[in-house]
C-alpha cells in the first residue's frame, strides 16, 4: 500500500466512525485497531492478526499513558477547579473592578484585567468563558454595554487559559509532540501577556470610535488604602501562586510535575485562609478534575497509537517528503498549517485537533527546521482562535449559554472577529520575532 493510501485509509476510517456518531476519542481507538490488524498483524487468520496488531499497539501506547510528566494535567486542572468552587474566583474578579474606578469601558477592562488572571489560574478555557458570562455579561447590559463590548472581550480572554500557564493544554501538546513541558510552558507567558495588552488597545480603539459602545456611569469610590487592601489581600496571593509556579519550572527548581502539585498545595491553602474551603467544593473540584484527566488520558493514548500507525505504514514519512517536494519556503508551510488547523477548528474540538495532527505536524515542523518549542506556541495559538472560530468553535457556544435570551450566533459571531484578528496578528509577530517566545526559556537553560 503506497503511503497517501495508507493515511487516506487510517484517516478515512477515523472520520467515518465520528459521522456516524462514535466518540472521538473511540473513534480513534476503533480505527486504530483496525489499522494494527491491517499493518502490524502479520499473516494468519483476522483473529490473530488483530491480536498481534492490539499487543504492538498496547506495547508503543501504554508508556506513553503512564508517563510521569503526564502528572501537571491533573494537578493543573484541580487548581483551577478549586480556585473556581472556593470562590476564589469571584472573590479576584471583585476586587479587580473596584480597582478600575472610573475608567471609560471600565467593564471590558475589568473582563480584559479579570479574565486574564482567572485564565491564569484555572486553565480552563471554558470555565474562564462560562465564569465571566455568568459574572460580566448582565452587569455590562444592565449598564448599556453594546453586545460586541460585552461577549468580544470574554471571548478573547477565555482563550488565553491555552497560553499562560499553568495550561493543561499545553502541557498535553508538549507530550503528545515530545516536547520539554516546562519549556513550553514557560514560552507562552509573554505572548500570553502581549496579547491581552493588545485587547486592552482594540477596546480603547473601539471606545474611542463609539463612546455609546460602553457608556460611563457612576461608582463608588475606593481610597488608596482600600486598593492596597485589596490588592495585597485578594489579588497578590492568587496572582504571587502562579509567578511561583512558572518561576520554580523556569529555573529547575521543581519539575514540571511539582511545581503543579505546589500550586495546587498553594491554592488550598489560599482556600483555607480565606475560609471558604468546603468538602462539597473539593468534591466537585476532584470531580471535575478526574472527567477531564480521563478524557485527556483517553485522547493521548489513542494519539500514540495513531502515530505509531502512520510510522509503520509509511504515511508519516511520505507526507513529509511529499509536502518539502514543493518549492515552498517555510514559512508558506507554516502559514499552510496553521490555516489547516483553523479550519479544523470550524468542526472538532481542541483536543482531536491535537490527535489528528500532532504526530503529522510536528516532525514536518522539525524538518523544515524550526524551534518546535515556537512551533509549539503557534499551534496553541491556532487552536485558541479555533476556539472562536465560526460556525462551531466552542466557546462560541459557552458563550450562547451564558447570554442573554436575545443574543443570538450572529452577534457572537461579529463580537468574536476582532478579537480573533489581535490573536492572528500576535502570530506575525511570533514568525518575525521568535525571540517573543523563546526569550524566557533561554533564561531557564
Amino acid at each position: 500500500m503506497e503511503w497517501f493510501e495508507a493515511l487516506f485509509f487510517l484517516l478515512g476510517m477515523i472520520l467515518f466512525f465520528m459521522f456516524i456518531g462514535v466518540p472521538v476519542a473511540l473513534a480513534f481507538l476503533a480505527a486504530n485497531m483496525i489499522g494494527a490488524a491491517y499493518f502490524m498483524g502479520g499473516n494468519g487468520d483476522i483473529f490473530t492478526q488483530m491480536s498481534r496488531g492490539i499487543g504492538q499497539l498496547a506495547n508503543n501506547a501504554i508508556p506513553t499513558v503512564t508517563s510521569f510528566n503526564l502528572m501537571p494535567v491533573p494537578m493543573f486542572l484541580l487548581m483551577g477547579e478549586i480556585f473556581f468552587f472556593t470562590g476564589l474566583a469571584n472573590r479576584m474578579f471583585s476586587a479587580v473592578d473596584k480597582l478600575m474606578g472610573r475608567l471609560p469601558a471600565r467593564l471590558s477592562f475589568v473582563t480584559v484585567a479579570g479574565g486574564t488572571a482567572f485564565a491564569t489560574l484555572s486553565g480552563s478555557s471554558m470555565g474562564s468563558t462560562a465564569l465571566l458570562g455568568s459574572l460580566m455579561v448582565p452587569e455590562m447590559e444592565k449598564r448599556g454595554y453594546k453586545k460586541h463590548m460585552a461577549i468580544g472581550p470574554i471571548l478573547g480572554t477565555g482563550g488565553l487559559a491555552m497560553l499562560i500557564p499553568p495550561s493543561a493544554l499545553a502541557v498535553l501538546l508538549a507530550t503528545l509532540a515530545e516536547l520539554d513541558i516546562g519549556d513550553l510552558l514557560v514560552a507562552g507567558v509573554i505572548p500570553g501577556l502581549m496579547l491581552a495588552c493588545l485587547y486592552v488597545i482594540l477596546i480603547l480603539g473601539m471606545a474611542l470610535i463609539d463612546p455609546d459602545a460602553a457608556p460611563s456611569y457612576e461608582v463608588e469610590d475606593v481610597t488608596l488604602v482600600q486598593k492596597l487592601r485589596l490588592m495585597a489581600v485578594d489579588i497578590i496571593p492568587m496572582v504571587g501562586i502562579v509567578i511561583g509556579v512558572i518561576l520554580c519550572i523556569m529555573y529547575g527548581i521543581a519539575t514540571p510535575s511539582e511545581s503543579a502539585a505546589f500550586g495546587c498545595l498553594g491554592v488550598i491553602l489560599l482556600a483555607a485562609v480565606y475560609r471558604c474551603l468546603t468538602w462539597d467544593g473539593m468534591v466537585k473540584s476532584v470531580s471535575g478534575a478526574l472527567k477531564v484527566t480521563t478524557m485527556a488520558l483517553l485522547i493521548i493514548f489513542g494519539s500514540a497509537t495513531f502515530s505509531a500507525l502512520l510510522a509503520f505504514s509509511g504515511a508519516s514519512s511520505g507526507l513529509i517528503n511529499w509536502a518539502t517536494g514543493f518549492d515552498l519556503d517555510p514559512t508558506t508551510m507554516l502559514l499552510i498549517m496553521f490555516g489547516i488547523l483553523l479550519v479544523l477548528g470550524m468542526f472538532m474540538d481542541q483536543l482531536s485537533m491535537m490527535l489528528l495532527t500532532v504526530p503529522i505536524f510536528f516532525p514536518l515542523a522539525n524538518t523544515l527546521g524550526f524551534d518546535l518549542i515556537w512551533f509549539g506556541v503557534i499551534v496553541l495559538l491556532a487552536l485558541e482562535i479555533s476556539f472562536t472560530t465560526p460556525p462551531f468553535g466552542l466557546l462560541l457556544f459557552v458563550m450562547k449559554g451564558v447570554s442573554s435570551p436575545g443574543t443570538t450566533m450572529r452577534d457572537i459571531y461579529v463580537a468574536a472577529m476582532p478579537f480573533m484578528a489581535c490573536a492572528i496578528l500576535l502570530v506575525f509577530l511570533l514568525i518575525l520575532f521568535p525571540g517573543i517566545a523563546l526569550w524566557l526559556p533561554s533564561l531557564g537553560s
